[in-house]
């Protein structure tokens, strides 16, 4: 009897806990005016630019966020936030300065870098070469 009861209580719980799992939907980002109104400086297809901006994601955010920004980076497995998907249409329509929110002020799971990118330039080249990855 005692273990049937151990058994229920436990069961419960589980149930519960993956209700909460399920249940949890993207929290939006609540991105200040001041970010969305910014522009990229820089064109789509500047090469210093991209070149730059690999380099850059590839020391800061490949880890977490893959080769091609897919979210599948070897330390994505330790981290239970969502870490997006840059190829997809939904983040390539969102604007240039909601990306740079993202990735530079970020929140969360999703650490600050406004001291580990400290030059605007290199900011701005990361968030044209995240913008320009394909699956």
């Amino acid at each position: 009897m005692k273990r049937a009861k151990i058994f229920t209580g436990s069961l419960i719980v589980l149930f519960a806990l993956l209700l909460m799992s399920f249940g949890q939907e993207k929290k939006p980002w609540d991105v200040p005016d001041k970010y969305k109104a910014m522009k990229n400086p820089n064109a789509a297809d500047d090469a210093d630019a991209l070149k730059l901006g690999k380099m850059t994601y590839a020391k800061h955010c490949k880890s977490c966020h893959g080769n091609f920004g897919q979210g599948d980076g070897p330390k994505a497995r330790s981290i239970d936030a969502d870490l997006g998907d840059f190829t997809t249409a939904e983040f390539k329509a969102l604007k240039d300065g909601v990306i740079y929110y993202m990735s530079i002020v970020g929140r969360d799971d999703m650490p600050n870098f406004e001291k580990k990118i400290t030059d605007e330039e290199e900011r701005w080249a990361v968030i044209t070469y995240i913008k320009s990855l394909k699956k």
